[in-house]
């Protein structure tokens, strides 16, 4: 058997949905958000976005 016939049991590299620039312009977003809302449950909640986001794309700032 060649290496033609034998189907590919390997998956296929998976790519990155967003690039570095990507997540770091989303975090300056999302810091610009809590700053111009006042409810203290979504800014909770974009605290952790964007402590998440700081995980995959640390802040070079």
């Amino acid at each position: 058997m060649s290496d033609i016939d034998t189907p590919k049991t390997e998956p296929s590299r998976a790519r990155a949905l967003l690039s570095t620039a990507d997540m770091k312009l989303l975090r300056r977003a999302l810091e610009s958000h809590a700053r111009a809302t006042e409810d203290r449950d979504e800014i909770a909640k974009i605290n952790a976005l964007h402590h998440r986001l700081g995980t995959y794309a640390p802040s070079a700032d």
